[in-house]
């Protein structure tokens, strides 16, 4: 199984598109199959690379949304500026290849064997490598205690709802909480606002110790939650988190 990598020991291997789910409007996930890529572990990421019939070179890091022992997926949300993604998102369809290197990370991984409750706070597309998390502990029958904390625009920007919906139903173990900081739908049940400190102190397990977190979103939700975190009690080095650039 894949550990940290160093990027220059990693290559570039074609990789083809085998599938591909609309989650939302806006982000697409993506199946691939690339025969020689070595595995990878729950919550690391890989980089893309697009060549244009000129020549031109583009590459993209992106979370892979799938468990360890399940097929290679990426989740991918449009940004309307960008230079990779409305092509992943809009145009790749089933059949054509891309470039992939990977699996990269050592840090924002989790090990089942850890002790401790698992805590899990992310924004927007930032739920990706929390999820491939969510969907590793599922799928070796883990009973480690587990909250995610998911902040959405609105309810159509939920991204895996209904797969995350029913994981919660299973009752074992796995909680789920929402905030939605844009718009609610009539009755919502949910948190309405931006994640704060009374939200944290309401979600998080009282005591800090032993617990697993994980912090992923853009780098003002991500210093949100870590310093909310670290009031509650959490030691800094406890709160591992990872950052991404223009969304969340």
């Amino acid at each position: 199984m894949a550990g940290a990598a160093v990027l220059g020991r990693l290559t570039w291997l074609a990789a083809e598109v085998v599938g591909a789910v609309a989650e939302t409007p806006r982000v697409r996930t993506l199946l691939l199959r690339a025969d020689e890529w070595p595995g990878h572990r729950a919550g690391q990421h890989l980089d893309v690379r697009l060549t244009a019939e000129d020549g031109y070179q583009a590459f993209r890091s992106y979370s892979i949304a799938t468990a360890p022992d399940d097929e290679l997926a990426i989740t991918v949300e449009r940004l309307d500026d960008g230079e990779v993604s409305p092509y992943l998102v809009d145009e790749l369809r089933e059949g054509d290849r891309i470039e992939v290197r990977g699996p990269i990370g050592g840090y924002f991984v989790w090990n089942a064997s850890e002790p401790g409750p698992l805590l899990l706070i992310g924004g927007g597309s930032g739920i990706v490598p929390l999820m491939a998390m969510i969907r590793h502990r599922a799928a070796i029958g883990s009973s480690t205690p587990t909250r995610l904390l998911y902040s959405s625009r609105t309810l159509e920007d939920v991204i895996y709802r209904d797969e995350l919906d029913g994981l919660a139903a299973r009752k074992d173990g796995f909680e789920l909480f929402h905030t939605l900081t844009r718009s609610q739908p009539n009755g919502w049940a949910g948190y309405g606002r931006r994640i704060d400190g009374e939200m944290l102190r309401e979600v998080a397990w009282p005591t800090a110790d032993k617990t697993q977190v994980f912090v992923c979103g853009s780098t003002r939700f991500v210093d949100t939650a870590a310093d909310g975190l670290v009031a509650l009690g959490y030691e800094p080095q406890s709160v591992r988190t990872e950052r991404f650039g223009a969304t969340g």
